[in-house]
C-alpha cells in the first residue's frame, strides 16, 4: 500500500519561511515523487497564521507554535522564526518524533547548540538539517569536486568575505536582531556562519582563531529613545585549520554598497577557485601552467542544476538551492544518504562563530 506523503508543518513567514513554503510546494515538481501535506503554518497571531497559510497553500493556521510542532499529522517542522526562538522549537518538534529542518544561526548561545546536538543524538531516527542552503549551489558543489579530487592539487590557503549593508544606515531602527537575548551574535549569526559552513565544506576542520570584532553604530532610534547595539557589526579573522592551510575570513552588515557579497577562493599546489555569490553562476579556475582564470558557468551538466532547467546559460536562482535543501532532507527520510549541516555538523559551524566573538585579538582553539 503506498506510503501517505509526509506532512509538513511551517513556522513564521518572513523571508526564510516564505523561502521554505515555496521549496515545499515546488520539490516534488522539481525532483518527482510524493507531493509534501502542507498541514500547519504558525504565525504571531490567528489572522497573521489564516492569511499566510491561505498564502502558501497550508491546509490549517494557529498562533500557537507549539500546536504547529506537536501536530500528529506532522512529519516535518520548518522553523523560520527569530533566532531566540530556535531551540525551544527545535527541542519541541523533536521531542514530538518529528524531522526539523531549522533555519541558521542553531541558537542563540553554544551552549544551546550542544543541547540540541545532544538531544538530535537521542533521537537517531529523525533528521535533523540546517538553513545553510549556500551549499546546495550547483557552483558550490561543481567547486567541492575540484577540491576532493585534487585538480587544485593540495588546498594551502582559503580567503571569504560575506559583506551586505542593510545595517549601514545609522537611522535604521534598533531591533531584536541587535541584541544578545534576541538575536545572539550580530554579523556572525547573521552572514558570518553561511561562510564558516562553506569555509569548512572545502577545507575541513577550523583549529585555530584569531579574530576581532567591532560594533560601528553604537546606538539606534526606537520608540523609546536609543537604544544600544549588543551584538558586532563586523568581524574578521585569521585562521589555522587541521589540515595545516592558513585563510582570513571578514565579515560586515554595514559594508555600504554590499548586497550579497558572498566571496571566497581557494589557493592549491596546482590551481586556485574563486566565486562570488552575486554572480552565482560562475566559477573562476586557475590551473598550473594556465596564464589566468578560465570562466566556468553552471549548466545542465550538473545534475541539480538541470533538473530545474535543461539550457545552459538560463542562470540558478537562490530560492532553488532551498528547494534541493527541502529534496535533500526527504531523501534522508527515505533512506538516502545523509542530509548535513545535522545538529552535529551545526555545533561545529557554531563553534568556530563564538570562538571568533570571544577572541578580541587573542588565539583560540577549537576542540572538536
Amino acid at each position: 500500500m503506498p506510503q501517505k506523503p509526509l506532512g509538513i508543518a511551517l513556522i513564521g513567514t518572513g523571508f526564510m519561511g516564505k523561502c521554505h513554503a515555496m521549496a515545499w510546494r515546488n520539490v516534488a515538481t522539481v525532483f518527482g515523487g510524493a507531493h509534501p501535506r502542507l498541514e500547519i503554518l504558525a504565525d504571531a497571531t490567528d489572522a497573521q497564521a489564516a492569511a499566510f497559510a491561505a498564502q502558501f497553500g497550508f491546509a490549517r493556521a494557529t498562533a500557537r507554535w507549539e500546536d504547529a510542532a506537536t501536530d500528529p499529522d506532522v512529519d516535518i517542522v520548518s522553523i523560520t522564526a527569530p533566532n531566540g526562538m530556535h531551540r525551544p522549537m527545535a527541542e519541541a518538534a523533536l521531542k514530538a518524533g518529528k524531522h526539523v529542518w531549522l533555519e541558521k544561526p542553531m541558537a542563540l548561545t553554544l551552549d544551546d547548540a550542544r543541547a540540541m546536538a545532544t538531544l538530535a543524538a537521542t533521537h537517531s531516527g529523525q533528521m535533523t538539517i540546517l538553513g545553510y542552503n549556500y551549499l546546495r549551489s550547483p557552483a558550490f558543489q561543481a567547486a567541492r569536486r575540484m577540491v576532493s579530487s585534487g585538480e587544485i592539487g593540495k588546498p594551502m590557503a582559503f580567503r571569504g568575505v560575506y559583506d551586505e549593508d542593510y545595517s549601514a544606515d545609522p537611522l535604521l531602527p534598533w531591533s531584536w536582531r541587535m541584541t544578545h537575548e534576541g538575536g545572539g551574535l550580530g554579523a556572525l549569526g547573521d552572514l558570518g556562519c553561511h561562510l564558516v559552513s562553506l569555509m569548512t565544506a572545502l577545507m575541513g576542520p577550523v583549529s585555530e582563531i584569531t579574530a576581532q570584532t567591532q560594533i560601528v553604530v553604537a546606538n539606534r532610534p526606537s520608540p523609546d529613545g536609543p537604544k544600544p547595539v549588543e551584538n558586532e557589526d563586523s568581524a574578521l579573522a585569521l585562521i589555522r585549520f587541521a589540515s595545516g592551510a592558513h585563510g582570513s575570513f571578514a565579515t560586515s552588515r554595514v559594508a555600504r554598497g554590499r548586497k550579497c557579497r558572498l566571496q571566497w577562493e581557494i589557493h592549491g599546489t596546482e590551481g586556485s577557485i574563486v566565486f562570488d555569490q552575486e554572480n552565482m553562476n560562475e566559477l573562476w579556475v586557475h590551473r598550473s601552467g594556465e596564464a589566468g582564470f578560465t570562466r566556468h558557468l553552471t549548466g545542465p551538466e550538473q545534475p541539480d542544476f538541470t533538473a530545474f532547467c535543461p539550457a545552459p546559460g538560463h542562470n540558478f536562482g537562490f530560492n532553488e538551492q532551498k528547494v534541493i535543501e527541502a529534496r535533500d532532507l526527504l531523501s534522508a527520510i527515505a533512506g538516502g544518504p545523509a542530509c548535513g549541516p545535522d545538529f552535529a555538523q551545526g555545533l561545529e559551524i557554531e563553534k568556530v562563530i563564538h570562538a571568533m566573538a570571544a577572541s578580541h585579538g587573542a588565539a583560540i582553539r577549537i576542540e572538536r
